[in-house]
């Protein structure tokens, strides 16, 4: 049986490795995995051991307690929000831009955005 905590870890190292651009056979090749086990630890098929996650996040460049936050008492929050698709890419294109004017200015019009729609909601 698949452990809530394992789901929630294995989604937060999708997430770091979205946020980065990063393939899931490149981030295995790195720590000497194949692609399929990288897959399980995705999904919480497969528990990631200490000494595996600690690799991870160096890898990933993430602290080790990235992967538990969200996590409250050793379950995870209802309504935890993990990163989707689409947002990993918007931050990786953002992340990618060099002007830092640029960078500022659209995490600037996100933000006033984001501020309009929860007056409005």
């Amino acid at each position: 049986m698949v452990h809530p905590v394992d789901i929630h870890v294995g989604r937060k190292i999708r997430e770091a490795r979205l946020v980065r651009g990063l393939t899931q056979s490149g981030v295995a090749k790195q720590l000497g995995l194949s692609f399929q086990q990288l897959q399980k630890y995705e999904t919480g098929y497969n528990r990631v051991s200490a000494s595996k996650l600690f690799e991870l996040s160096q890898l990933l460049e993430v602290p080790p307690s990235f992967f538990f936050e969200g996590l409250v008492s050793g379950a995870p929050e209802a309504n935890t929000t993990l990163m989707d698709d689409q947002t990993a890419k918007a931050v990786l294109a953002l992340t990618s831009i060099k002007d830092e004017k640029v960078k500022n200015h659209l995490r600037s019009m996100i933000h006033e955005i984001a501020s309009c729609e929860a007056v409005s909601a």
